[in-house]
């Protein structure tokens, strides 16, 4: 499996992204699919989850309201959309694709197939 994240880069806060992850290697369109981060000095966390079809998503309450997760299972890539972006949210963003069947929380748990190379998004004015 190999996924391939782009678009981040450094904004101003107040400002927006749009990160995109490539999905290849496994049938895309039937697993969960997610959003972490890593910002400096601290561990990986959840930021956002959505199911096979994409009618559920699931986010962390950091970014709740600022942020929304989409997927394109027909050109097996995922989507998130950050708006209003806070200094805070500086990390390295990862894609993954969650085991079959598991859950928003599940995943945020830890129930991972793969995670693909991070892209870097830096905040700041």
């Amino acid at each position: 499996v190999q996924l391939q994240a782009s678009g981040g880069g450094l904004v101003q806060p107040g400002g927006s992204l749009r990160l995109a992850c490539v999905v290849s290697g496994i049938n895309f369109s039937i697993y969960p699919a997610g959003w972490f981060r890593q910002a400096p000095g601290k561990e990986r966390e959840f930021a956002a989850t959505i199911t096979w079809k994409g009618g559920g998503t699931y986010y962390a309450d950091s970014v709740k309201g600022r942020f929304t997760i989409t997927r394109d299972n027909a050109k097996g890539t995922m989507y998130l959309q950050m708006n209003s972006l806070k200094p805070e949210d500086t990390a390295v963003y990862y894609c993954a694709v969650g085991e079959r069947y598991a859950t928003g929380p599940q995943l945020r748990g830890g129930a991972i197939n793969s995670f693909g190379k991070g892209t870097q998004v830096t905040v700041s004015s």
